[in-house]
């Protein structure tokens, strides 16, 4: 025989059955339940006999919450059906039974579906003891608030009762008082309120307004800080060149300075002595016997001498009268303004100095301009004192002393000592001129510079 099984209505546990010898059906709540759970057609029913609620308790309370089930004459655990005058619970069982199964039991069995399926019979479930503890538990705390609650009632419709007409009164006007000031701070508040959601439109538009207007300055500032790199890439470049023009500008400064400290008659005529032969620029004037000394180097070392004098001329500003000096290197000149024609400065020695040449015409014509030089630089004071006099019409250069040493600077009727002597005497003079108008030069730079510096204070 399959034993019915019940369900605890609270946590759905199966509740056993017991049988007792000689008595009814007991339910027992399992501790450890069954792994099979109930079949449909197999779910207990519980009668109408007595009608209780869900979390009814039992007429009697046992520790293991045993329910008797009391059937008419013959015990049986499917189907069987209680008197209804019995004292406990009673419980319908549906599920088939494989022995003792009557006709009269299946009628029963019927008439409970019938009376169950058209809601004429509330069928209730059991409950197990634990589920039955919680809901005792449950309506003691639910009645002990009912009871809180009625105990609050009954002293408030007490204290209403002992309050007088009058206090009543006084007590609703205070509160209808209480209730128009509370109304007109409600309104004061939605004026308030009212202004603030304007203030906060207000707000937002300008926080709108704002943030755009930030974007924008943003915008603009991104704008100015690449047209600031550009301007400062340009500010770097300018400055590089700057420094390359003041770097140039120092270095021409330098080689100004350099310059105008530099000896530009003694730099370029440099004038020696090479024992009785003088020398110009490293070309001896002059010949002897014992010192044969070529016509090409001759007439070079005279085309030195030619420029060097037409130089002093163009630094003291004098203009040569009778003749014209015409620097040219080796063939060198001199023109006359007399209608002489050219006068040479140069030889190859085919002249003859048995006669009266033009070598020699040109060689008198040059210490003629010399002495115009000489008596031009003799009107400044700083000029230097000549160690040697020139004789334009003889022809000849001697000690400014009259010492009686004279020579001739022409070939005709001469020596080659005493015409080398002569040129040695002419370059010796020349020389000092040099040095006289080195002097000057630099006395006339200085001058100039001065001036500048008074225009120009800002240079100082």
């Amino acid at each position: 025989m399959t034993p019915a099984l019940f369900l605890c209505q609270r946590c759905n546990e199966p509740l056993k059955l017991l049988q007792l010898q000689g008595g009814p059906l007991e339910v027992q709540h399992h501790a450890n339940p069954p792994t099979e759970t109930p079949v449909s057609g197999e779910s207990p029913v519980r009668t109408s006999g007595i009608p209780h609620s869900a979390g009814g308790r039992t007429p009697q309370r046992s520790a293991c919450c045993n329910i008797s089930l009391l059937t008419s004459g013959t015990h049986h655990s499917e189907g069987g059906r209680t008197p209804q005058g019995s004292a406990c619970c009673t419980f319908t069982l549906l599920g088939e039974s494989a022995s003792m199964r009557t006709m009269n039991a299946i009628q029963n069995t019927t008439l409970e579906t019938f009376e169950i399926l058209s809601d004429q019979k509330v069928v209730d479930h059991p409950l197990c003891v634990d589920c039955t503890d919680n809901l005792l538990v449950q309506l003691d705390n639910q009645l002990a608030l009912v009871e809180s609650d009625n105990q609050t009632y009954r002293s408030f419709l007490e204290r209403e009762l002992l309050v007088s007409e009058k206090e009543r009164e006084e007590l609703g006007a205070e509160l209808r008082a209480e209730l128009s000031s509370l109304e007109q701070e409600e309104a004061k508040l939605a004026q308030e309120l009212a202004d603030l959601d304007g203030h906060h439109a207000k707000v937002a538009a300008e926080l709108s307004a704002a943030q755009m207007e930030s974007k924008a300055l943003y915008q603009q500032h991104e704008q100015h800080r690449a047209e600031y790199s550009v301007l400062k890439m340009e500010q770097l470049e300018l400055m590089d060149q700057l420094s390359s023009v003041e770097n140039q500008l120092e270095y021409a400064a330098s080689q100004l300075s350099h310059l105008r400290e530099t000896d530009i008659f003694n730099a370029t005529f440099i004038i020696s002595d090479e024992g009785p032969l003088g020398v110009i620029n490293n070309f001896r004037l002059g010949c002897l016997p014992e010192v044969q000394v070529g016509w090409t180097e001759i007439s070079a070392a005279w085309g030195q001498t030619a420029l060097l004098l037409f130089s002093l001329s163009k630094v003291a500003g004098l203009q040569f009268q009778r003749y014209q000096l015409v620097p040219s290197g080796d063939h060198s000149y001199l023109k006359s303004l007399t209608g002489e024609g050219e006068l040479p400065l140069y030889s190859d020695g085919s002249h003859s100095v048995y006669l009266n040449n033009k070598f020699d015409c040109g060689m008198k014509a040059f210490l003629d301009c010399l002495q115009q030089f000489v008596e031009e630089i003799e009107k400044d004071e700083r000029c230097p004192c000549l160690p040697y006099r020139i004789h334009v019409k003889e022809g000849v250069i001697g000690d400014a002393w009259d010492s009686g040493d004279c020579c001739s600077i022409r070939t005709h009727l001469n020596t080659e000592e005493e015409w080398s002597r002569a040129l040695k005497f002419m370059l010796t003079d020349l020389k000092l001129i040099v040095a006289w108008a080195s002097l000057r030069h630099s006395r006339r730079c200085g001058k100039k510079k001065a001036d500048k510096d008074r225009s120009y204070p800002c240079n100082k």
